[in-house]
């Protein structure tokens, strides 16, 4: 099977060795016309790139610049929400702390309100309220 596909890439290489010859014999121009048309044509090509590489900076650098913008936004919007959940947790923390405060108010004056009563409970009879 190697030796098929060595076989067809030589008829290839054959085939294309003499459409070269066929082409420079028919050539309508002579040898210096052609080559100096290479020469033009190889020069615009290498033109074309160059402008074709400009564009492609100059596009890539439109891109870039819109990507900052982009990313200077989500950055803001970033911050912004940032902010607002630090504003909200603080109202929690906040509200917290008021919920503890009032639950400290009411438990210290359960424990006191117990105390009267067991001082008053276990004080001696006749001096007591109900006396």
């Amino acid at each position: 099977m190697a030796t098929d596909n060595q076989q067809a890439f030589g008829w290839f290489l054959a085939g294309l060795g003499i459409g070269a010859l066929v082409g420079i014999l028919y050539a309508p121009k002579s040898g210096r016309e052609t080559r100096e048309d290479i020469i033009a044509t190889a020069k615009d090509g290498t033109e074309y790139v160059r402008v074709r590489a400009r564009e492609a900076v100059d596009q890539a650098g439109v891109l870039v610049e819109r990507s900052k913008g982009q990313a200077a936004e989500y950055v803001q919007r970033g911050k912004e929400v940032v902010e607002r959940g630090r504003a909200q947790w603080e109202d929690f923390v906040d509200r917290g702390k008021g919920f503890v405060n009032d639950q400290t108010v009411k438990v210290a004056a359960a424990v006191d309100a117990g105390k009267q009563a067991y001082q008053e409970t276990t004080a001696a009879p006749g001096q007591g309220p109900l006396a």
